[in-house]
């Protein structure tokens, strides 16, 4: 069975998005082993350029040692796919490795070194989302990939 992995910076603290998390990650168990692994989250004690890279830095720490397989991360900078598109490319994926491993940054994104990492980089928008947010959508969206190349109704 195919493991998928979300490596997220910081925890999610809004109930409301903790429980549409959880319905998709329940979801998902019925196609894929399925996992999250949340590392800390930088505290932000000043403000400017210099700082906002050294926390991010701190967190590319973090998530070095969570990854493994296909590595893709979610960037604006990356590729828009529709749904069907990102069945596709999980399909594809699912042939070169055994385990995919999605990776949501922090409040300011993810550290350059860890987008270098990435296998692929996908964006969902141009659009900025809180990356809790983010992790809803996320599951929602890989839910529904899984259903299309299941053949299931959940995708109209």
């Amino acid at each position: 069975m195919l493991k998928i992995k979300i490596v997220a910076v910081g925890k999610v603290k809004e109930k409301y998005f903790s429980e549409g998390i959880a319905e998709y990650l329940k979801r998902i168990s019925r196609f894929a082993e399925i996992s999250v692994a949340e590392v800390k989250e930088e505290n932000f004690s000043k403000e400017g350029e210099a700082e906002r890279k050294l926390a991010m830095k701190r967190e590319a720490d973090r998530i070095f040692p969570e990854l493994k397989g296909v590595v893709v991360c979610l960037a604006v900078e990356g590729k828009k796919l529709s749904s069907e598109k990102l069945s596709e490319k999980i399909g594809e994926w699912k042939q070169s490795a055994s385990e995919i491993c999605f990776v949501i940054g922090g409040s300011y994104g993810l550290d350059e070194t860890v987008k270098k990492r990435a296998d692929y980089l996908l964006s969902f928008s141009d659009m900025t989302f809180p990356h809790t947010l983010m992790r809803l959508i996320l599951t929602e969206q890989l839910y529904r990939a899984l259903s299309i190349s299941a053949g299931t109704g959940y995708h109209k």
